[in-house]
């Protein structure tokens, strides 16, 4: 057969085919480049107000038809201020008794190697160690006969995805029957940008994280449920304390030029372009013992930025290892019986990043409509602060958390500015903020790839130039939801609203206000109601009209277009009327949203680990000193393996251990973890399955002086020829090292 040639214009059309599918592939990956905005408010204390339950849920099928459904519950509760407040003392607590309150906490790590961190989108931020561990937090509250019995559980992840909702309730059933359902257990997010992705089902989110990881989804899930479980089987009779208060100096508006979009009228009603009242549930027994705490903030977990590759919880998880810390004296990170959720609210347009957005390359102001600088564009414009690197800023802004605490819609689709990213974490590509104009290049790549928009959802998104019509899409699944969860919890005066999504600072204040009018109109006065962001499902971003004219990055992210915060509202006073009349029997429980079987699996390949010639898995490569001062970092650095079988295979809790030798008992004692913050476990990937695991231990000035050692606590992928693959664990431990004052 006679080879065939191409012509110079059929091997361009080759070569240009190629690259506009990998275009669109890192296209594909732009979708979560998130940011937030952070501004002070002066501290003027927690004002006190209590609360009693009823659960409320609904399901909206947004861009057609809207159904309702839910069931109500009731009871009483009261908090009492938090310990640590520079405020103020506050008046006492109306207290209501009658609750049974459990609280539970359980590990929902993941993978912490070979996986995309879910949040930035940024090609090659992969999973290379841990900083922390993620967390799931439950709370159980309940009537003392146990009816009316509602959960709030907060995760340690970038927002929970509904294939994670559907599988937590699949097995809350098969254990408890009815007790546990879609209408009384909310899942919300803290939103770190710095936990592993691979846990969605919907196409355009299962892109952005290069696959669905099973190991990561099923660690989750695990840990969500056991973390429920514990909540259940430690209720006990108790009291619940509400509280609220402003929080200054931990944020700013990340679209202060979106957020001038809304009416004067309305901006005049309120001193900050972001919310920045804190509101605290606080739990205890009925003898006082305290039992835990929920914090709702409006601040995204962006104080460690793009440039990291350790798993960790960011500034919301830091104040709740702060809190944790204290409560549960004696006791390593992540145990104890205390249990402190620090939860994400309308942090839209909210960044920890308190000095603003600054050219790196001159130093000047781009805090402009597009976000762009001079010279360098977008991907020069960064937002940083308050302290001198990412770390530092994290446990600043988590201290002062920790311490305010201690007292008709469109199909789905996206813009051209959600590519552009955020200060915060801008996009790879050259896209700008503000963006209200398509561009033919992008324009005809799309057309060809994925076929044109119709001209239905272009009118219907004016004046936002589709770049992703994924609403129109469906192979090989939808690329995003069309059922989405609606839900309302209320305890007492407090009315949880369980928000599927993040709503922009006046986006959260106008819903806060129509459910709250709602309650009065029907004879519940003086509701405080909380925005809970990202629970049950995520849709990316919810803005005002007015925002979305802007066409910044949250409002090109607003995926069912420029009334989608109507229908929202129109939805949840629906919920909040049925809950105040006593009619929620009657709302429909609505459509059940898909559980896809099949899913576009890891692009990353398990591969067998290698450890060098003559050496073993564990095996010091580089030791210890055998002496550091307080203040230095000891560091030893193992033959490693790939640290993705611990999910797989969890014989070990830990990665590390820092370990103090105490000569009169003549054991080792364990003074740290890996979800201790003066630790890091480093992952170094080499060829060919060989790679090193470098431990790090800061030595705080609070350690004594003695004799310490660090272990390594790790599982290597093994296979034979035409056998499966086996995970064998291993671990390793330094030689002994001298800590001294000074």
């Amino acid at each position: 057969m006679a080879k065939r040639t191409f012509s110079t214009l059929e091997t361009f059309l080759i070569f240009l085919l190629v690259m506009m599918t990998a275009v669109t592939v890192a296209l594909l990956s732009l979708l979560f480049i998130t940011s937030g905005t952070i501004e002070n408010h002066k501290d003027s204390g927690f004002s006190d107000t209590q609360s009693s339950p009823a659960t409320q849920t609904s399901l909206a099928t947004l861009g057609s038809t809207t159904t309702q459904g839910s069931t109500v519950t009731n009871g009483s509760t009261t908090t009492q201020a938090p310990p640590v407040m520079s405020t103020p003392e506050p008046p006492l607590f109306q207290n209501f008794s009658g609750y049974h309150i459990g609280v539970g906490r359980a590990d929902c790590t993941g993978q912490v190697a070979d996986i995309n961190l879910m949040g930035y989108s940024k090609t090659g931020q992969n999973a290379r160690g841990i900083l922390t561990r993620l967390y799931s937090r439950a709370f159980v509250m309940a009537e003392p006969d146990g009816s009316n019995r509602v959960v709030f559980v907060s995760v340690d992840i970038g927002m929970v995805s509904q294939r994670l909702r559907l599988e937590v309730l699949n097995r809350l059933q098969s254990k408890y029957g009815s007790l546990y359902r879609r209408d009384n257990v909310i899942l919300s997010g803290t939103h770190t940008h710095s936990g592993p992705a691979g846990f969605f089902q919907y196409t355009v989110f299962v892109i952005a994280s290069e696959g669905f990881s099973n190991r990561t989804f099923e660690y989750m899930v695990t840990g969500i449920v056991k973390s429920i479980e514990m909540a259940h089987k430690t209720m006990k009779p108790g009291k619940i304390f509400f509280n609220k208060g402003i929080v200054e100096g931990a944020q700013i508006n990340r679209s202060p030029s979106s957020y001038l979009q809304n009416p004067e009228s309305e901006r005049a009603r309120y001193s900050s372009n972001t919310d920045k009242e804190m509101v605290v549930l606080r739990m205890e027994d009925l003898n006082g013992a305290e039992l835990g705490l929920i914090s709702w903030f409006a601040i995204h977990p962006v104080s460690m930025n793009n440039s990291n590759h350790l798993v960790n919880s960011d500034n919301m998880g830091y104040a709740s290892y702060l809190f944790e810390q204290e409560k549960n004296k004696g006791y390593l990170p992540g145990q104890g019986p205390y249990v402190a959720a620090f939860a994400s609210s309308n942090l839209g347009d909210v960044s920890p990043n308190i000095l603003g957005p600054h050219c790196i390359n001159t130093g000047e102001s781009c805090d402009n409509a597009n976000s762009s600088c001079p010279v360098g564009g977008p991907s020069m414009c960064v937002a940083t602060g308050p302290g001198e690197d990412m770390l530092h800023s994290t446990q600043i802004i988590g201290r002062i958390l920790y311490q305010r605490a201690k007292a008709k819609t469109c199909k789905p689709a996206l813009g051209y500015s959600f590519a552009a990213g955020t200060i915060d974490g801008f996009g790879s590509l050259n896209f700008t903020q503000g963006t209200t104009v398509g561009d033919p290049f992008w324009d005809s790549l799309r057309d060809q790839i994925l076929g044109k928009p119709s001209e239905e959802i272009k009118e219907c998104h004016k004046p936002k130039p589709i770049l992703l019509h994924t609403g129109e899409l469906t192979k090989p699944h939808p690329w995003h939801p069309d059922i989405v969860d609606v839900q309302i919890i209320t305890i007492g005066s407090l009315a949880i609203t369980a928000i599927p999504g993040e709503f922009t600072t006046m986006s959260g204040r106008r819903l806060r206000e129509a459910v709250q009018t709602e309650f009065a109109t029907h004879g519940m006065q003086n509701m405080t109601i909380i925005i809970s962001g990202l629970c049950n499902v995520y849709t990316h971003y919810i803005t005002t009209f007015e925002e979305y004219q802007a066409q910044r990055y949250e409002a090109a992210s607003t995926i069912y277009g420029p009334h989608t915060l109507s229908a929202y509202i129109q939805l949840f006073r629906g919920l909040a009327k049925a809950i105040a009349t006593d009619t929620v029997a009657n709302l429909s429980r609505g459509p059940e949203p898909p559980f896809f079987k099949q899913l576009i699996a890891s692009l990353i390949p398990n591969i067998v680990d290698r450890a060098p010639i003559g050496k073993t898995f564990g095996d010091v490569l580089q030791p210890a000193k055998p002496t550091y001062r307080v203040g230095e970092v000891a560091e030893v650095t193992f033959v490693g393996a790939n640290p993705k079988n611990s999910a797989e295979n969890q014989t070990h809790q830990t990665f590390l251990t820092v370990e103090k030798y105490e000569a009169a008992s003549a054991i080792w004692q364990i003074v740290h973890n890996d979800a201790s913050w003066e630790t890091r476990f480093y992952w170094h990937k080499g060829l060919l399955g060989h790679s090193n695991a470098t431990i790090q231990w800061h030595i705080p000035d609070t350690a004594q002086p003695g004799i310490y050692r660090i272990r390594y606590f790790g599982h290597n992928r093994k296979q034979e020829f035409l056998k499966p693959a086996v995970i064998l664990p291993f671990e390793s431990t330094s030689a002994a090292f001298e800590v001294v004052t000074s």
